[in-house]
């Protein structure tokens, strides 16, 4: 393998040359007209889509790929996510069905930064068991409201620093863009393999413009109800070897609103006010069934030493009937950004000022459990086969009925609790682009930005009574009071009980006595964010390009309970222990200057090279710059899952030195051809020490033991990322076409950086790939698109831990008739061969920090594939 520095070497060494052979012939006589005015594009559908991606990235002068919307809410996909999948080098985590976050050219999704029309956008999760990151989590945004999304590989000084693996910049429609009067209203229904049901949807747009064409205002709107399943098989091998049948179950109804007014009062003066309202309410129930096994009767091992193949019989019963549980969240995200924008031209300069907002809330409003023992030891005789890819079960009894449960069901009192997050950010930027007369050198542009950034994270827990032993009293009720019903679930044919949440809910709630924070879980970030930069753009005959420096400047800080040793709360939240009721502070502050050139090269009309270097950051992640103890894991139904968690706002960001080099060959309104190779030199990462099996002096009540996992985030070293892209674009004056892209990463980190030590980043594929055919005439168009890529890492801090989730690809189905000039019809099929997903444990070494069950290839994670088809009707005036 080549070394870092010579890999580093040698492309700065391919770029410098291909600068010295254009330079030389550059004639700084006359500036070359601008080329965006040459292209004029009169096709509709999908050639006209490929030839404004294509524009995107041709008069670009850093890299930048492209994905425009074909039409009015005529996206090329039916999910954002997955339409940013079709770009070269960006890889879609689909982890509940859609895609929701996206890595670039290998690098994890936690580096890339999403920019709503190059501002940040605020985001949170509706799941208690991810992380609070920097990730945007894109199942919020409906395709209707975009007209296109930009992805910059490479960075330049002008654009929003926070992008290691690169930066997406969404953009919605403007008013002034468009006629007045245009009018768009679509209906449609989807329908799921998962859960045979079928979900609405509806959007709408109208633009309006008055007589002098100085005043305008879009609304849009979008709604939809959905119903997402999945089942499959998990693991939790040092609970008596158990594995769980596992049925997902959530109801989406997502609600957008956008509205974007511009106003001219002169020829030389514009304002823009755009509002964006996103909701997502995302209840959702997740039931297991644990099947226990003896493991004392293990018929083979894997390398690792965990046993794989297991029996259980009269001889060799399990210590305990199977035991039945089922989470009952009530999950939502809401996501409001208000963006006011100030332009003057003036004769030799442009000044661009913004003013914004963003605020997130999100979080589970409540979560609620209640589980108990079902069934006999004697149902689970028999094999559990987790040696290949997914547990196989052969048991005596292959499903389970509310009737099977042996004793009443109470409330779990550990898991009732709300855990509210916030997100916001204040912005302001202002711009300045100076048109000047300095040979090749066409503007200088510089500007200021300030953020305050801040987010905050909060637990209350459930108040029950409790006996001297710290044991909650709550009152149990008949099985049938919460379940009502069966569903199929795992990877095979095994029959669970199907919740009643609702009864699940009111019966925990009825239950407690009101809620008390947990002052373990309570944690702020803030930061206070400057920025400032110069950037010189030059063009001359048959080259172009910028070059500029960013300055950045943090102050983080984050507050937290402080501790008070010896504390035990009185109402039994054990999370308040050693702590006190008094807030602390912990303050950092950094700042950098970040270089950056971008050049491209006109070789011939059709062919240009393109090289660009630059040093990038991505500040760490909300989660580990928290000062709190967070706790986990405690008086759960889980054995040995127990941890602590505590952050600090002094981590560095992530910095890494980057370059490119491409060429690409273009022909025709929307062919293309290019190769494009890359290095990302990144310098510092933010890692975990991770220490098992210590004693803090809490002993969980369900293992009787006081061993606790602490992790603590560090700085640690870097790692690399070498690769490579080839992209092929090609529509035939038949109506038929093609895309094909391929993209290689070998990302190679520090192992040290992992509890696994697996050094490569986490989310990074080896090998992403699209292969794309589509038909297109006067009246229909069709697109058959198929994505795939390689095996990655997947990180998680908590329960679920590090899993080498399988390769991965999904086949997908568009099409399109055009009934009059006004109605279109439209179907989508996502996922047409219902590809499952399957998360191994890793080839990890002999380290102490890594579960068994995310060791030696065990299978931690499976879930079955589903297909969606929707069906809609698009009317435009």
């Amino acid at each position: 393998m080549l070394t870092k520095n010579f890999k580093l070497n040698l492309l700065t060494i391919n770029i410098a040359i291909t600068l010295s052979a254009g330079i030389s012939n550059v004639s700084y006589a006359e500036q070359t007209q601008v080329k965006e005015d040459l292209e004029v594009i009169e096709v509709r559908g999908i050639r006209r889509s490929l030839a404004e991606s294509v524009n995107s990235k041709r008069f670009a002068d850093g890299v930048v790929d492209a994905v425009s919307a074909e039409d009015i809410g005529k996206f090329p996909d039916s999910d954002v996510g997955e339409a940013l999948g079709r770009i070269p080098g960006v890889a879609v985590n689909r982890q509940f069905g859609q895609g929701q976050q996206v890595s670039i050219r290998g690098a994890s999704n936690q580096l890339t930064l999403t920019t709503l029309n190059g501002q940040n956008v605020s985001s949170t999760g509706w799941y208690d068991q991810q992380a609070i990151d920097r990730t945007f989590n894109y199942s919020l945004l409906p395709p209707q409201m975009i007209s296109a999304i930009e992805v910059h590989k490479s960075s330049q000084a002008d654009l929003v620093e926070g992008g290691v693996g690169g930066t997406v910049n969404v953009k919605t429609r403007k008013p002034f863009d468009m006629d007045s009067g245009t009018t768009f209203f679509s209906v449609e229904g989807d329908y799921s393999t998962a859960t045979e049901e079928a979900g609405p949807g509806v959007s709408g747009l109208y633009n309006f413009k008055n007589e002098d064409e100085d005043f305008a205002v879009l609304v849009a709107l979008a709604w939809e109800d959905s119903l997402y399943a999945r089942s499959g098989n998990e693991s939790s091998y040092e609970w008596n070897g158990a594995e769980s049948i596992n049925y997902f179950e959530q109801a989406r109804e997502r609600t957008a609103f956008d509205v974007t007014a511009q106003y001219t009062p002169t020829d030389n003066t514009s304002f823009t006010l755009h509002y964006m309202n996103l909701d997502l309410k995302a209840d959702n129930h997740n039931n297991s069934l644990f099947i226990f096994s003896n493991t004392d009767n293990c018929q083979k091992t894997n390398a690792d030493g965990t046993c794989v193949i297991r029996e259980s019989n009269a001889e060799n019963a399990p210590a305990t009937a199977p035991y039945m549980q089922t989470f009952a969240r009530n999950g939502s995200m809401n996501s409001q950004t208000i963006d006011l924008e100030f332009e003057y031209e003036g004769d030799s300069f442009v000044w661009v000022s913004r003013l914004g907002k963003t605020q997130a809330d999100g979080g589970t409003d409540l979560t609620t459990n209640h589980g108990g023992y079902i069934g006999t030891p004697e149902d689970i005789y028999g094999t559990i086969d987790a040696s290949g890819d997914y547990t196989k079960f052969d048991l005596a009894n292959p499903g389970w009925t509310v009737d099977d449960f042996t004793s009443d069901v109470a409330p779990a009192g550990w898991a009732t609790e709300r855990q509210p997050n916030t997100d916001e950010e204040l912005y302001f930027q202002s711009d300045f682009k100076f048109y000047t007369d300095l040979g090749a050198i066409t503007s200088i542009k510089t500007g200021v930005r300030f953020t305050d950034h801040k987010v905050e994270q909060r637990s209350e827990k459930a108040l029950y009574a409790f006996d001297d032993n710290g044991e909650w009293l709550t009152s149990a009720s008949d099985p049938t009071h919460f379940w009502n019903g069966t569903v199929d679930s795992g990877m095979q044919d095994i029959y669970i009980p199907y919740p009643d949440v609702d009864a699940m809910q009111a019966d925990a709630l009825a239950q407690s006595t009101g809620w008390k924070e947990d002052r373990s879980a309570y944690g702020t970030v803030e930061e206070k964010n400057f920025a400032a930069y110069i950037m010189a753009n030059f063009e001359a005959e048959g080259i172009r390009g910028n070059f500029g420096l960013r300055y950045i400047s943090t102050d983080a800080s984050s507050d937290y309970y402080l501790p008070k040793p010896g504390y035990v709360d009185p109402d039994n939240v054990v999370g308040n222990n050693n702590l006190s009721e008094t807030i602390g502070t912990e303050e950092a502050n950094y700042s950098d200057v970040l270089p950056s050139m971008n050049i491209a090269f006109d070789v011939s009309e059709n062919v240009i090279v393109r090289a660009s270097a630059a040093q990038v950051i991505s500040r760490a992640n909300y989660e580990d710059m928290f000062s709190n103890q967070s706790m986990s894991g405690y008086n759960d139904t889980q054995l040995s899952n127990q941890a602590i968690t505590t952050g600090m706002p002094d981590l560095k960001p992530f910095k890494a030195s980057q370059a490119d080099i491409s060429i690409e060959y273009y022909y025709g309104d929307s062919n293309l051809i290019s190769f494009a190779t890359f290095v990302k030199d990144v310098s510092n990462f933010t890692t975990t020490e991770t220490l098992r099996e210590q004693e803090i002096g809490i002993v969980d009540p369900v293992c009787g033991c006081d061993s606790w996992t602490i992790n603590n985030k560090v700085d640690g070293d870097g790692g690399e990322i070498l690769g490579f892209e080839l992209q092929l674009q090609h529509a035939l004056d038949n109506g038929f076409g093609t895309i094909v892209n391929y993209t290689y990463a070998d990302s190679d980190a520090d192992p040290d950086n992992f509890a696994d030590e697996i050094g490569v980043f986490t989310d990074s594929s080896e090998h992403t790939l699209n292969l794309v055919g589509f038909y297109e005439n006067e009246d229909f168009s069709t697109r058959l698109a198929y994505n795939w890529r390689s095996e990655y890492m997947i990180r998680e801090s908590g329960f679920y831990g590090n899993r080498m989730h399988q390769d991965y690809g999904t086949l997908d189905l568009t099409a399109t008739y055009a009934v009059n000039d006004n109605m279109t019809v439209r179907f989508a099929g996502t996922n047409l061969l219902k590809e499952d997903s399957i998360q191994i444990g890793m080839a990890a070494p002999g380290t102490d920090s890594v579960k068994p069950e995310l060791r030696g290839g065990y299978p931690a994670w499976a879930y079955q594939g589903e297909s969606t088809y929707s069906l809609g009707i698009d009317l435009r005036y």
